[in-house]
């Protein structure tokens, strides 16, 4: 119980909702693509697989940074890919075999709080067949 006798708002939820999702348990995961199209062919590969329930396509970015020794400058696509951990492993393998880049950008986030329903939804979406 937490204080007061209540329950704590994670257990809560998952009596209300019957969510299988931890609360805790959903990621956004970061990745730069070089132009639209490709941005957009991993996004609906990885929903359509399972692997994110909504891929939000940003740009274009300017992105600075060191590659081989050398600063670089760019214009990319940025991918938030909306996922849960138990997907994870899978959507990082599935971003390298798509990607064009040799080291692409992958950087997973955990979400620490959100709309319960939506952190439910992502958790629905990505629960494995």
């Amino acid at each position: 119980m937490g204080r007061g006798g209540r329950l704590p708002f994670a257990v809560h939820f998952q009596i209300k909702y019957g969510s299988r999702m931890p609360l805790d348990s959903a990621l956004i995961v970061f990745c730069t693509c070089p132009d639209h199209q490709c941005a957009e062919s991993i996004a609906g590969q990885l929903v359509e697989k399972g692997l994110a329930a909504c891929v939000t396509i940003s740009g274009p970015v300017t992105s600075i940074y060191q590659w081989q020794g050398k600063p670089e400058k760019a214009k990319e696509v940025q991918l938030f890919i909306k996922t849960s951990r138990q997907r994870y492993s899978a959507l990082e393998q599935m971003i390298q075999s798509l990607h064009p880049y040799e080291l692409p950008e992958i950087i997973a986030v955990a979400v620490e709080q959100g709309l319960a329903n939506y952190l439910r939804w992502i958790g629905e979406c990505t629960q494995q067949q």
